[in-house]
């Protein structure tokens, strides 16, 4: 069964969480920017119609981007972080003092939602954050580790056709048009009478025969042959 956190501060005490957050805090502008009550609607249908309460899912996609503000990839360390930062108390509408959700339910919980919907929460909280004027374009963050290439620089050669295409197709043609034409015998046979004299039975010479019709055949076939 879904559950709602009812945010309220206590009221009968000396200390008042949101007297200690600066105006200028990061979390505290996020906690006025961020309306996030469409989370309970996007989220419901995950959730069963009975059983104990779960937490609650704007507090579970707060602790998802303290997580990711703060480079923490360890659930236990950060209910840790967060248990000793007023600013993030203050942005999880927590009292000090009241215990926060265990890592074991922000893991849970976390393989409860499909990555499309976390994708979807991070576009509408940028967006707000953008509306807001709490992100701005002027400046790109680039990692500057380095990363050995494939390649050197120095290394690199332009390579060109040695012809152009019509001059290739060109000379395609001029060799298949040579190719079809039938030889002429010479005036004078200037091989030896071995040379002369084939060794070869006739079911070999019949291959050979074949073999030589296929292949004039094919030359037609050939790119810009005609």
């Amino acid at each position: 069964m879904q559950g709602k956190k009812i945010v309220q501060e206590a009221l009968f005490t000396q200390f008042l969480l949101s007297d200690h957050v600066p105006q200028n805090n990061l979390y505290r502008k996020l906690q006025q920017v961020l309306q996030l009550q469409y989370l309970y609607k996007l989220t419901k249908p995950y959730y069963g119609v009975s059983g104990q309460k779960s937490i609650d899912p704007i507090v579970f996609f707060k602790l998802c981007l303290v997580g990711y503000l703060e480079n923490i990839t360890s659930d236990r360390k950060l209910i840790e972080v967060c248990s000793m930062r007023l600013d993030i108390l203050f942005f999880l509408g927590y009292n000090l003092g009241e215990p926060l959700p265990w890592h074991s339910t922000m893991s849970r919980t976390r393989q409860l939602f499909p990555e499309s919907l976390f994708e979807e929460v991070f576009t509408q909280v940028v967006g707000m954050c953008v509306d807001k004027q709490l992100v701005s374009g002027h400046t790109q963050a680039i990692d500057s580790a380095p990363v050995k290439a494939n390649a050197s620089m120095d290394s690199l050669e332009l390579k060109v056709p040695q012809q152009e295409l019509e001059a290739y197709l060109g000379e395609l043609r001029h060799i298949s048009k040579r190719d079809k034409e039938t030889y002429r015998k010479a005036k004078n046979n200037k091989a030896t009478k071995a040379q002369q004299t084939l060794s070869a039975n006739t079911k070999a010479l019949n291959e050979i025969k074949s073999r030589n019709k296929r292949w004039q055949s094919q030359q037609t076939e050939r790119p810009g042959a005609g």
